[in-house]
């Protein structure tokens, strides 16, 4: 029982996905934390619909802060940044190799700039 106890305290602690957004003139400003994936998907893509993202002309995305990315996650961002009318420039800032991978996956690099 009480190698339980020492294995619990020295696990790692799985982060908890964090969306926030914020918007200021033609920017828009998303900062994304933990692990994205399918629980935070409709999340994400009501943050990436509402209107101060709409009528954004540039776009920065924080993923310092990411764990995991989901592929789907990832397509729901491109097809935000992608739709005909609404072609903001778009820069995604602080991924991680394995996220950076996930955005190429995706296609995102064809419209994103991806700063490491």
């Amino acid at each position: 029982m009480k190698e339980l106890t020492v294995a619990a305290e020295h696990a790692t602690p799985q982060a908890e996905p964090v969306i926030s957004a914020s918007t200021a003139g033609r920017r828009a400003e998303l900062v994304l934390h933990g692990e994205i994936g399918a629980a935070t998907l409709r999340e994400l893509e009501e943050r990436l619909d509402a209107p101060g993202f709409a009528g954004a002309a540039e776009w920065v995305v924080d993923m310092s802060g990411v764990t995991r990315l989901d592929l789907a996650c990832a397509y729901a961002l491109l097809r935000v940044a992608t739709r005909p009318g609404r072609a903001p420039a778009v820069t995604i800032r602080g991924a991680r190799r394995a996220v950076r991978r996930t955005l190429r996956h995706a296609g995102l690099d064809a419209v994103a700039t991806i700063a490491e």
